[in-house]
């Protein structure tokens, strides 16, 4: 059994947690919402318990050629590969930062990547290894908390930072077209300026 997750730290794993847990919802949301936009090949970049890897490969099956779980623990993967199962799944360790992800993973027409950004350190790598992995015409969905801005320390000893959302928008200028939304609990809606969201989301096309 893993000693990885409660009901409120960073790892979500819904057969441990109460499913009225707010923290679960609110990512289950994130998939909910992906599944509008998964199609062929899709890479689910930090997919933690893989439980929404699943999801997609079971909701999506007929738009889905193949969809891999990426994470770079080898235990959550390790529980990923023993509780969820679908023949057009698979879960590999992986650093979202590896320079040579691409060459490993080949590309995609859909990545998801949820709550990733504000973990990582060597940002522009990360950022790099988005735009790299997706096929032309490939639609990345990305979130991200929002909080006090780069470079500022936040509430979470598990952050590097969290952005403000002018920072998070300028990151996918090099994308042909890209959308925002935020959430608040279960919802996602349009990206409004004169709302305080504790959550970004971006859906951009390469």
């Amino acid at each position: 059994m893993l000693n990885l997750i409660s009901d409120t730290g960073e790892r979500v794993i819904p057969e441990l947690m109460n499913p009225m847990n707010n923290l679960l919802l609110e990512h289950i949301a994130r998939y909910q919402f992906s599944l509008t936009l998964v199609k062929g090949r899709v890479l689910d970049l930090s997919c933690g318990a893989g439980y929404g890897t699943h999801m997609i490969a079971t909701k999506k099956k007929s738009d889905v050629v193949e969809i891999i779980g990426v994470d770079i623990d080898p235990e959550i993967i390790k529980y990923a590969k023993g509780k969820y199962y679908h023949p057009k799944s698979s879960f590999q360790v992986v650093d979202a930062t590896d320079e040579n992800l691409v060459d490993k993973l080949g590309q995609f027409d859909t990545i998801v990547s949820f709550e990733t950004l504000e973990h990582i350190e060597q940002e522009s790598k990360l950022l790099n290894n988005y735009y790299s992995l997706l096929k032309p015409g490939g639609i990345l969905v990305i979130s991200t908390p929002f909080g006090k801005g780069r470079g500022i320390p936040c509430g979470s000893p598990f952050h590097v930072h969290q952005l403000i959302p002018e920072e998070f928008h300028t990151l996918f200028e090099i994308y042909s077209e890209k959308e925002f939304y935020c959430q608040r609990g279960v919802l996602i809606e349009p990206y409004q300026t004169a709302r305080n969201y504790p959550l970004g989301i971006a859906v951009c096309k390469k």
